[in-house]
């Protein structure tokens, strides 16, 4: 049983490729995404074979660690033992979208964030952001003037953004102080470029606005596109942000090991050795097409002790 949740944040280097198969509709190979809202994320089974083989690549597959966190699975069941750490989906929290001014925004919207309040909570943090959509941040580079910003090509009206920082500027400061210490041209424009849409105009955005890109094989006789080879994959883009749960529980035991010595003596050593190890090995590949570069991310665990709170 998984007692503990702690947040782990992934902020997408290069475009994501994590693929839900083939389609029948208008894209071959579309990525990952929630039934009920369309919403893109990773499957928790897509996303903990990823941070497993970033582990055993930096340490050893046979590793003692590594198998009681992650668990092993014996010849015909017998030997096998669950993983003491747990994963969910990951959620899409912040997606960027292409602006007139200040070159891209980070956008989200009302669901999103209630979700991430109840996350938030369940992992021990003592914050609640309380965002009402068509509000953008003070201080922010993407507004024409007090009320209008422009996102590819669509004009939207905001709340005034004139004044003193509101709950936009609040959740940009949680997000760059905890995933990236405050510094850098990342953390500042998290501080002021986050904008709250509708659910529905972000539904919108995170359905026509992904990465799409058309590929095929080239036949090696003949020079020329091999027959059939044309295709299309989408991604999602660079400088997305998602996260998910890490769960961890007391250390599993099989029937014939129940008398060995455990690795992890109790869930708070577990969570030190993935913390650990994330915050000096923090870079790792998710999804498809790892030799073209894609599906790099950047990883932050984030405790409630971590800062913001």
């Amino acid at each position: 049983m998984y007692r503990k949740s702690n947040l782990l944040f992934l902020m997408n280097q290069t475009p994501m490729h994590a693929g839900s198969g083939d389609s029948l509709g208008i894209i071959d190979m579309p990525i990952q995404r929630e039934r009920h809202t369309g919403f893109p994320k990773i499957e928790a089974s897509s996303l903990k074979g990823s941070i497993r083989e970033h582990f055993e690549r930096a340490t050893d597959e046979k590793d003692s660690k590594v198998l009681a966190a992650f668990g092993t699975e014996g010849e015909n069941n017998k030997g096998s033992k669950a993983g003491a750490l747990g994963f969910t989906d990951a959620r899409l929290l912040l997606f960027p979208v292409k602006s007139m001014k200040g070159v891209f925004a980070w956008v989200t919207c009302p669901k999103i964030i209630s979700v991430f309040n109840e996350e938030l909570k369940l992992a021990g943090h003592n914050v609640f952001f309380d965002l009402k959509e068509k509000t953008v941040g003070t201080g922010n580079k993407l507004a024409l003037n007090s009320n209008k910003i422009v996102l590819e090509e669509y004009t939207f009206d905001v709340n005034d953004v004139k004044g003193t920082k509101n709950a936009v500027n609040e959740l940009g400061e949680w997000l760059s102080l905890n995933l990236l210490n405050g510094k850098g041209y990342f953390a500042e424009k998290l501080m002021t470029d986050i904008v709250v849409l509708s659910d529905d105009d972000f539904k919108d955005f995170v359905n026509l606005s992904t990465e799409v890109l058309t590929r095929t094989k080239i036949d090696n006789e003949t020079g020329t596109v091999a027959d059939g080879a044309l295709f299309t994959e989408e991604y999602l883009p660079a400088e997305s942000i998602m996260y998910t749960n890490v769960l961890t529980a007391a250390e599993f035991a099989t029937g014939d090991d129940k008398k060995a010595t455990k690795q992890f003596e109790k869930e708070e050593d577990l969570r030190k050795f993935f913390s650990e190890f994330i915050a000096k090995d923090n870079i790792f590949q998710i999804g498809g097409n790892g030799t073209l570069g894609k599906g790099i991310v950047k990883a932050k665990f984030v405790e409630p002790n971590n800062g913001g709170n």
